[in-house]
Order: C-alpha cells, then sequence, then structure tokens
C-alpha cells in the first residue's frame, strides 16, 4: 500500500497585499540542479508578460496593453518567489522583464534565477562559416548585464543549426564556449526533437534543454509520446515549456499530465497574466506532485448547478 504525503501545510498572514495563504517554509517548491546549480522545478515563463500569446494579434495587444508593465509583472513574480518558484526563463532584456524582477526581489528576498533565451542573428551563410562571433559576444555580454545565470540560445538560433545528414547541431560550439567563460550555464532552447539527440550525441558542452511538451502536441513536431520518449532519456534534465498549449488546456489537464510524464529532475515552465493565476497554477502543482487531490476551487456558471451537491447550491 503507498503511504499519503502528509496533507500541505499552510499558514495564514502571508500575501497580505492579495489576501493568499502563504506556504510554510516547510513545504517549498520542489527543486532540481543543472550544472550544479538548484532551480526550482517550477519556472517562470514570460511570454504571457511579454506579449507571445500564440493565440490572436488582438491578444497579444492586449498582454502588452495591460500586462507588460513593470508593477503588474512584479505583483505576479512576487507570488512565485514567495511559493519557493524563484527561477525565470525566456527574453530577460524585454523592457519590463529586468525591472520588475528586481522589484519581486526587493519585496520577497528572493534572489531570482534567470534562464534566458537570446537570439542570435543567422543566415545562409552561417552553416559553413559559423556565427558572427563579435556580435555573440555583444549579445553574451548584455546577458550578464542582465543577471542570467543559465544561457539557452533561443530555438530560432538553435534549430537552424541541426543537421539530420550528419546529426549535429552545427557551429554551437564556440557560442557554447563563450557562455561558459562569462560564468553562465550553457544550454539549448528548441522546438526540434532532434536537438536533444544530436547534442547528447556529439557530446555538445550543454547542462539542459528547453523542450516543447503538452498533452495537445502543440507546436510539437512529432507525437507526444515520441517527444515523452526523448524527454526521458535525455543525458541532462529537461526544461519543458507550453504545457498548457499556450492556454488551449486548462491546468488542471495541462499541469497532470506534464508533472506525472517527465523525471524527477525535470522541469515545468508555467506563463500567467494574474497573481492568483499564478497561486492557482502552483497549489495545483503541489497536489500533483504529492499525489493529492487538488484542493483548488473550480470555476462556475449557472449550467452547473445540476452537478452539485446538493449542500453546495
Amino acid at each position: 500500500m503507498i503511504a499519503r504525503p502528509a496533507p500541505r501545510k499552510i499558514f495564514a498572514g502571508g500575501f497580505h497585499r492579495f489576501g493568499f495563504t502563504e506556504i510554510s517554509p516547510m513545504a517549498a517548491f520542489p527543486r532540481t540542479t543543472v550544472g550544479g546549480l538548484s532551480l526550482s522545478r517550477m519556472i517562470v515563463g514570460t511570454n504571457w508578460f511579454l506579449g507571445f500569446s500564440h493565440t490572436t494579434a488582438a491578444k497579444d495587444a492586449f498582454i502588452k496593453e495591460h500586462i507588460a508593465h513593470r508593477k503588474t509583472v512584479a505583483d505576479i513574480i512576487e507570488i512565485f518567489f514567495k511559493h519557493g518558484v524563484d527561477t525565470i526563463m525566456g527574453l530577460v532584456e524585454y523592457a519590463p522583464m529586468v525591472d520588475a524582477v528586481k522589484e519581486a526581489e526587493d519585496r520577497t528576498g528572493v534572489k531570482a534565477i534567470v534562464i534566458s533565451t537570446p537570439g542570435i542573428p543567422s543566415g545562409p551563410e552561417t552553416p559553413e562559416k559559423g556565427f558572427d562571433l563579435g556580435l555573440v559576444e555583444q549579445i553574451l555580454d548584455r546577458q550578464v548585464k542582465c543577471g542570467v545565470a543559465v544561457c539557452m540560445p533561443h530555438t530560432s538560433v538553435t534549430d537552424n543549426m541541426v543537421d539530420r545528414c550528419t546529426r549535429k547541431v552545427r557551429r554551437m560550439e564556440p557560442v557554447l564556449k563563450m557562455i561558459r567563460e562569462r560564468g553562465m550555464i550553457p544550454g539549448l532552447s528548441t522546438h526540434m526533437p532532434e536537438t536533444i539527440i544530436y547534442a547528447d550525441e556529439s557530446g555538445l558542452d550543454v547542462e539542459s534543454y528547453i523542450s516543447i511538451y503538452n498533452s495537445m502536441g502543440f507546436l510539437m513536431q512529432v507525437e507526444v509520446d515520441w517527444v515523452a520518449k526523448i524527454i526521458r532519456h535525455a543525458k541532462k534534465p529537461v526544461m519543458t515549456i507550453k504545457p498548457m498549449a499556450a492556454g488551449q488546456l486548462r491546468p488542471f489537464q495541462g499541469l497532470t499530465f506534464v508533472w506525472n510524464s517527465i523525471r524527477d529532475h525535470d522541469m515545468v515552465t508555467v506563463g500567467t497574466m494574474t497573481p492568483k493565476e499564478a497561486e492557482e497554477d502552483i497549489l495545483l502543482s503541489l497536489d500533483i506532485l504529492a499525489r493529492r487531490q487538488p484542493e483548488m476551487k473550480l470555476q462556475e456558471t449557472r449550467s452547473k448547478a445540476s452537478i452539485k451537491p446538493r449542500q453546495e447550491k
């Protein structure tokens, strides 16, 4: 018989600015290690902060108008920090990310672990001649100034260099070396499942991968079970992204699937647009990881009256 974990310990009084409860330090979010650095297994995604909805131009515009502001983003990040989720991924150079992270750090006393996914220009000659290393140097120096701990060139960089004939990710060695030289941990962001396999086979100096993974197969290039197998056999921890398919999956479905089908040292990146949404995803994830029935309040409409127990009506 499997022993059930004790109920989640929470105490009132924290998060007075939002009226939330606060998790006891004894129940902080689980952690993993990437390149010797301790990271929270949940990672704060930044697409919803910056206007990349993967939905419509109107939704992108809504995010940029209403969410992409220092205080608004800091309010959301603060919730993650106070629940032990101290790791953030994305285009950290974009406004208002640097200022918003700093404000959340000042409010909470938590130091953010920043994962960046910088772009590096490439063209028709790049596969043969390599990247402009002078330009790469400038880009990476900016990452250092932004406080980046883990630097993972964006999928638009990485996947351009994937060569299925040679089974290699071409021209990345000098870039990864320059990341190391600046005291950052190197990794690769990818939308191609081949990237993980080829990097592992060729021994590229990387400590982690970013990979799309969701039960819907959204933006994934092969079937979900194939990607699950690739993640399961990766030599390094994998940071999964888009677990809720950019809002097309509800948190219960999306997070239950991903947390239950990755390894104990892999991670899940979550994007949110409000502090309460952040807390919902955190608490739901803690229940899933502890094999508890989720305690979250369900969304209600008038049409659900007929399926509610009498005492709840």
